[in-house]
C-alpha cells in the first residue's frame, strides 16, 4: 500500500452538513487545467452550462447542448481528484418530465462520472428533483434568476427588487430542500433577501449576487480571473488575465515578425 493515502473527494453529505458552519468554496470550472488549480482550494467544482457564453460564444445558455456538457464534464472529473464535480442539466434536458429528466441525468453522471447534477427552478421542479432522488442523483437546486429562463424574464435582471415576490421565492428554497436537493444555488437576488432565503432554508445556500451570509460563494471563473471585458456587478475581480494575455500574444507576433522567435534555446541541433 502506498506510504501517501490516496485523496478522497468531498462528498455530497459532506457538503449538505455545512449548512450553518465554515462556509463552502465553489467556482465554475470547464477544462481539465483550470480544473486541476481550482479543485486545490475548491469543495465543489461547478461545470456550469455558463461555458456556452464564457466558451463558445454564445448569446445565452439556451443552446447549449446535452454532449457538450458531458465533454466538458470528463474533462474537469480528469484534472481533478479532491473536490465535488456537479454538471449542470442543459435546458430541455430535465423539464419536460421526471423520467426524462432521469435519463438525462444518469447519462451526464455514468459518462462523466460526476459526483451530483444541478437543475434549475424551485416548485415547479420539486417533483422530479425528489424523482431523481429517490433514483440515486444527487441534486443541486437553483433559483432566483435561473439563466436559462431568460427569454421569460425578460434578460439577466436582479431578483426580489419587489418585496412583495419574497415569499415566493423563500417557498421555493424550502420546496426544493423538502424535495431532496443537497444544497441550492442563489442567484442575483437583493442581499436582504438572500438573508432570509439561508435562513428559512434547511440545506446550503450558495450564493451569486446574494450575501456573504450564505452558506457558500460562487463565481464563473473567467469573471473573477479579469478575463472578460464586462463582469456583473456582483463579481470581485480577483486576476487581471486577459490584458496579460493579450501583451503575451502582442509580443509573440512581434517576436515571429523580427525573427527574434525562435532564438538558438528554441530550436534543436
Amino acid at each position: 500500500m502506498s506510504a501517501q493515502a490516496k485523496i478522497r473527494r468531498t462528498t455530497v453529505p459532506e457538503i449538505a452538513a455545512r449548512k450553518g458552519g465554515e462556509p463552502i468554496v465553489s467556482l465554475t470550472s470547464y477544462h481539465a487545467h483550470t480544473a486541476a488549480i481550482v479543485d486545490k482550494y475548491a469543495d465543489f467544482i461547478l461545470v456550469g452550462d455558463s461555458l456556452g457564453m464564457v466558451m463558445h460564444g454564445m448569446e445565452s445558455t439556451v443552446g447549449v447542448p446535452l454532449d457538450l456538457m458531458i465533454m466538458h464534464g470528463k474533462a474537469v472529473v480528469r484534472g481533478t481528484e479532491k473536490a465535488l464535480i456537479v454538471v449542470d442539466m442543459p435546458f430541455g434536458t430535465y423539464e419536460e418530465s421526471p423520467a426524462v429528466a432521469f435519463r438525462n441525468a444518469a447519462k451526464i453522471m455514468k459518462e462523466t462520472g460526476c459526483g451530483a447534477v444541478k437543475l434549475e427552478g424551485g416548485k415547479r421542479m420539486a417533483e422530479t428533483i425528489h424523482f431523481l432522488v429517490e433514483r440515486g442523483i444527487p441534486v443541486m437546486a437553483h433559483i432566483g434568476l435561473t439563466p436559462q429562463s431568460s427569454h421569460v424574464m425578460g434578460g439577466f435582471k436582479t431578483q426580489g427588487r419587489d418585496e412583495a415576490g419574497w415569499d415566493a421565492l423563500i417557498e421555493d428554497a424550502v420546496a426544493v430542500a423538502e424535495a431532496g436537493a443537497f444544497s441550492v444555488v442563489v442567484e442575483g437576488v437583493v442581499e436582504p433577501l438572500a438573508v432570509k432565503i439561508t435562513k428559512a432554508c434547511p440545506i446550503p445556500t450558495i450564493g451569486i449576487g446574494a450575501s456573504a451570509e450564505c452558506d457558500g460563494q460562487i463565481l464563473v471563473l473567467e469573471d473573477m480571473l479579469g478575463l472578460n471585458e464586462w463582469t456583473p456587478k456582483f463579481v470581485k475581480v480577483y486576476g487581471d488575465l486577459g490584458p496579460a494575455i493579450e501583451r503575451a500574444v502582442s509580443e509573440y507576433a512581434d517576436d515571429v515578425k523580427t525573427r527574434a522567435f525562435p532564438t538558438e534555446k528554441e530550436v534543436y541541433k
